[in-house]
């Protein structure tokens, strides 16, 4: 093999070898700091940072053939009963809640065992459901994992990563 082969063989190798270690940076600054928010320009008007905000609503999953009835109006209110954030209470306005590190997360939870978008909760015929956004460590429903759209009933400890939480009416 002559000299100029090796050499381009080893300068070859080496910008493989930096570009494996950018895309693990990469991965790493993402993971960890999220994407950043843009901030509207101050003439901007109310409603059109409303409007250009918000993301488009995702198509929920088809509802269960015979969703489990609660007896009664859904649950309005998210209370936090243990983690970092314990004693929080959330108002449950729309349909759907993303659960996450993530800071466009409705409910944003800071913690290791927390993925950027770890779950979602969804208003499905009068019945909250939760969905694991194929997080690492998993969701829990009475502390079991849940893999496909759960319900969630009342006052039900839910688990994400180091919080738990309930619905509440």
């Amino acid at each position: 093999m002559s000299e100029l082969t090796l050499l381009l063989l080893r300068i070859g190798f080496l910008i493989l070898m930096w570009a494996f270690v950018f895309a693990i940076v990469y991965a790493l600054r993402s993971d960890l700091f999220g994407t950043r928010v843009r901030r509207m320009p101050a003439a901007a008007s109310p409603a059109a940072a409303a409007a250009s905000s918000s993301p488009a609503p995702a198509a929920a999953p088809r509802a269960p053939s015979s969703p489990p009835t609660t007896g009664g109006p859904p649950a309005r209110r998210l209370v936090i009963t243990s983690g970092a954030k314990e004693g929080l209470e959330l108002a449950l306005e729309d349909d759907q809640l993303t659960i996450g590190r993530s800071a466009d997360s409705g409910l944003v939870i800071r913690d290791d065992y927390t993925s950027t978008h770890h779950a979602r909760l969804m208003l499905w015929d009068d019945v909250w459901m939760l969905q694991d956004l194929d997080s690492t460590n998993g969701s829990f429903v009475k502390g079991k994992k849940v893999g496909a759209p759960t319900p969630v009933p009342p006052n039900t400890p839910v688990s994400i990563g180091t919080t738990t939480f309930e619905l509440r009416r």
